[in-house]
Parts: structure tokens; sequence; C-alpha cells
């Protein structure tokens, strides 16, 4: 179908559902999403607000879908109604076949065949799977307790959506709400996209299962939208240039060595370098976003502008957001509530931590809490071990050197320690700082309060 048809087609139903036929605006969200425009594109092209045409698009897609009994949006508007239209035309065929034989042309068996809309044969049930196999949503989590975070959502839309980064490293260290800003981003930005997968790595995949499994996902989705020829499934990076994907990798990690630097990858799981290496280099209109506490060593924190690759590191919530945590969990009430934001560094996870175990013991405990005391309940500790156990020995010693000060300590003077060479103290404090363990100001570095209390805990500094 072209345009001109399409837009006939979408204008029938509105007009037998409203009474009235499509608008301007309503024509531009119908055009820009054909072309496959974004949303902000067709607000700009059209002079308004790209709230005002997600709403004018979103009472479009539940016209149609309520029409049409399936899910309908923005990223399968074209199939839909070329499956409308193929389906009106069999019934309309089949129609005429049982009163008469007949010779009509396209163009009016066209016109004729929209008063049969409300028909549908087999194939228009097949589209609520393909929705679900287009955006494969199966392994993200359930979007949970949302706190702020406008300002880091805003810069990875535009990194996605305006400047098309091919690949996106967000870290942060454990608890600090990496994957429930990715969730809330991709609830977002998902209709912008032709396809949509999130990976968990928790499991650790080889990289050939990992391509096997995105493979066939691209492939059986093309299978269902023309099942017709069978063709040989394309490789990976092909499907990324075909059409605009958006894949989530979360918890990278669980790809790298135990033991060891930052970033380095298992032995047999090197291929993902080279996967990394070619979203970076190769053309194509599909972005990455990558997810983890440790990072891969090509992608690194300084990045030009003008690059496809960027880094975001996710710091602690504000004290406006740190304030509504302990509200939850019945501590609004609480003194000096903005030293202990502050003490665990605005961490939602570390928050959410001391403040249950403040409420089950009781307010007597906050009293520990005016002499800078830093609690660890046991369930903080777990989730600090495993971040911890990946160490390598060169991490552990420079931890431990950084436990003992009090304040943010000089390069220069941490170079003087006399126990670690100059070279292999410089490595251990990039791996940290990948890690977001340690803090760096200039040339001083610190341990976050709760990381530094941890180690003189556990590590018997």
């Amino acid at each position: 179908m072209n345009l001109k048809e399409i837009l006939s087609l979408v204008d029938h139903i509105v007009f037998t559902k409203t009474g009235q036929h499509l608008n301007d605006l309503q024509q531009a969200v119908l055009r820009g999403t054909i072309q496959r425009d974004t949303y902000k594109k067709i607000a700009k092209d059209f002079d308004c607000s790209e709230s005002n045409i997600r709403q004018v698009g979103s009472q479009l897609w539940q016209i149609l879908s309520e029409k049409l009994g399936e899910e309908v949006s923005k990223t399968n508007l074209r199939a839909a109604m070329e499956r409308l239209h193929i389906s009106n035309i069999l019934n309309f065929e089949q129609e005429v076949i049982v009163s008469s034989s007949f010779n009509i042309c396209r163009e009016n068996l066209y016109t004729q065949s929209i008063e049969y809309s409300s028909s549908f044969n087999k194939e228009i049930s097949n589209t609520q799977h393909l929705q679900t196999l287009r955006h494969d949503l199966s392994e993200m989590p359930a979007l949970g307790d949302f706190y702020d975070r406008t300002s880091e959502l805003e810069t990875l839309k535009t990194w996605i959506l305006e400047q098309r980064c091919r690949l996106i490293m967000l870290t942060g260290i454990t608890g600090i709400g990496k994957t429930t800003l990715a969730v809330q981003l991709v609830q977002q930005i998902k209709d912008e996209f032709e396809y949509v997968v999130w990976c968990n790595l928790e499991a650790s995949p080889t990289f050939a299962e990992f391509e096997a499994n995105l493979i066939q996902f691209f492939s059986d989705s093309e299978k269902l939208d023309s099942p017709a020829p069978s063709q040989k499934p394309l490789s990976l990076i092909k499907y990324l240039q075909k059409y605009r994907c958006l894949v989530v990798l979360d918890d990278i990690h669980n790809l790298f060595n135990s033991g060891e630097l930052a970033g380095k990858y298992k032995p047999g799981y090197e291929e993902y370098r080279s996967l990394f290496k070619q979203i970076e280099k190769l053309s194509h209109q599909s972005s990455f976003l990558v997810i983890g506490w440790e990072q891969p060593r090509e992608i690194t924190q300084v990045k030009s502008q003008n690059t496809p690759t960027r880094t975001l590191q996710l710091h602690g919530l504000g004290m406006a957001a740190g304030q509504e945590i302990l509200k939850d969990y019945g501590l609004e009430e609480i003194d000096n509530y903005s030293a202990l934001i502050h003490r665990y560094q605005g961490n939602p996870l570390w928050l959410k931590s001391v403040a249950t175990l403040i409420q089950e013991l009781g307010g007597g405990v906050t009293g520990l809490l005016a002499d800078d005391t830093i609690l660890l309940p046991e369930d903080l500790k777990d989730i600090l071990q495993q971040q911890c156990d990946r160490l390598s020995e060169l991490e552990k010693q420079v931890l431990c050197l950084l436990a003992r000060e009090k304040e943010a300590i000089n390069l220069a003077k941490l170079l003087e320690n006399g126990r670690i060479p100059p070279a292999d103290l410089l490595n251990a404090l990039q791996s940290l700082s990948r890690r977001c363990l340690i803090e760096q100001q200039a040339n001083f570095y610190r341990l976050l309060p709760v990381v530094k209390q941890y180690v003189i805990t556990v590590m018997d500094v």
C-alpha cells in the first residue's frame, strides 16, 4: 500500500468510529509514522510540542486497536494496515464470487473493499503474536519505584533518539538504579524502534548462544511479516543495518573474569569484544544499551562527542528523592535525614537497606547516626561482597590503602606508599574507578563512605 491508500483506510476507520475525518495533525502523525520519523521530528515539522504528537498518536493507535481487535502501535502500523487491506480484498472477492462472476479493476476493488473492514481472516489473529516477537521484553524486570533521574533519562533519550548513538554504557555502583532507569527508558522510547529486545546476561551466555538467539528473534519476525518465500537468516550486523533496533544487555559484568582488573573477558567470551567494535565502527541504524557495574575495556569513560559511543555513570539521588525513599519506608520524621542520605551517597538500594534495619529495630537505632556511624545491614554486606569478590588482589591492596586515609589522598602521596609499584597502582586505580568503587576529584582519590566501612569491617584494615 502507498501512503495515500493507508491514509484513506485509516480515515475510513476513524470516521466510522468517531464520525469525523482525519484532521491535519492526525494526518501528519500518520505520515511521519509511515516514513519512520520520530515523534520529535514530527513535532518539529508540524511546529507543535512532542507531548501533543504523542497524545494524538496514542489516540489513533487506540482507535485502530479497538477496530481491528489487535494491538496497533507506531511500530506495526504499516504491517497492520497491509494485513487489513489484504484481508478486505480477499473477503470482498469471496463475496462477489458467491454472488456472480465479475471483472473489476484494482482501484475499484480497493475502494469497495474498505466497506469490509469489519471482516478479518485468520492472518489477523497472528498480529498480537508478531507484536510480542518484535518487542521481546520477557527478560526485562517490572518497573519498580522510580525516583527522579529526569536529567539522566533525558540524556539517554537524546543520545539514542536524536544523536543516534550506537553503543551506550550505563554504569554505576551496585544498587544505584541502573536497571530501573533503563526500564523506564525502554518503556518511553520502545515505539520508536522496529525491534526491541532485553537480554539479561546473568547466566553468562556464550557469544554463539547470544548471537543465535538474537538472529532467531529477527528472522522469526520476518517470517511472520512475509511468510511466503523461505530465506536464509542474515548475520546479526545485517539485521542491525536493515532495521531500527534497540538491544539492551543487562548485567554485562557477568561476562568478565573475577580476580582480574576490570573488563577482562572470561575465556571463550572474547567474541563479545568484536561485536562491540562492529557496533561502534560499522554504519547501522540501531542502538545497544549496555548495563553493569563493570564495563568492557573497549568502552572507555572518555569519548569524543563526535563518536557514536557514550558512557553514563550514575551517581546518588538528590536530597528530595532520597527523602522520598525514607518516607516510603516510614522514616519521614527521622532527624537529620539529610545526613543519612549523604552518608549513604543517595544510593537507592543502600538507603532502603538501612531504612529497613532502622524500621525493624525501632527508632532507638537512629541515635547511632548522630556520631557519623555507618550501619552495614547484612543484606548490604552481601551486596558489596558480590562486587568486591570480583576484585584482583592488587585492587584489594589499594582499597585497604585508601581505607586507612581519613581524607581524600593526593595521587603523588599514593605513589609514595612504597608497597605497590607505581605502574600497578595506576592500573588498579583505573580499574577501581571503572568499577565505581572509588571517587576521583582532580588528582585526589577516596573511597565511598559505605565502601570504606565495608573494607574496614570485612578486610580487617
